[in-house]
């Protein structure tokens, strides 16, 4: 008699500028459509955003994804953590918001809220972000709330000087 799995819809933002930040999406996005416990990947285009913190970086490439799992939260974070690793991320002696080769934040996990040592979901700071909003709306999640407020009002309450730090890149050949 075989195990019914248990499946939970969650949505992955993706970023990257040191080296070849396509290279490294791309690489990202196949590892998971690759992963064993991930179904129904979808991707969104790709975006260049100007960096958030510090400026004397290069541009980010932005993409978010969204997916089907049957990993708990908490094992999803070790595997999104493990693809960053394996794409030269470096964690020790680094400053918050510097350049990094791959960063992975897991945005939704289903509709739970989740407030533990290691992970806020929803990411706290959807938002604020153009980088973040706009590929979520590309994958359909107008409608996803944070602490009621839609994705799609999200959008229309950025400021215009956030929305112009961004622009579409490409569209997704995998």
């Amino acid at each position: 008699m075989g195990i019914n799995k248990i499946f939970t819809n969650c949505y992955v933002a993706l970023g990257s500028n040191l080296g070849d930040s396509r290279g490294y999406l791309d690489k990202a996005i196949v590892s998971l459509q690759q992963h064993s416990s991930i179904e129904n990947l979808q991707i969104s285009h790709y975006y260049q955003s100007k960096p958030h913190g510090p400026q004397d970086q290069p541009d980010y490439i932005n993409a978010a994804v969204s997916f089907d799992t049957d990993l708990s939260a908490e094992a999803l974070l070790d595997e999104l953590q493990k693809i960053e690793n394996n794409n030269q991320r470096l964690r020790q002696g680094v400053s918050r918001w510097s350049a990094r080769t791959l960063d992975l934040d897991l945005l939704f996990y289903g509709d739970q809220y989740i407030e533990t040592k290691r992970l806020t979901v929803p990411h706290p700071r959807i938002c604020e972000r153009a980088f973040v909003l706009l590929p979520l709306s590309d994958l359909g999640a107008n409608c996803k709330s944070i602490n009621k407020t839609t994705i799609k009002e999200c959008i229309e309450a950025l400021p215009g000087s956030e929305l112009k730090n961004i622009k579409k890149i490409k569209e997704i050949e995998l």
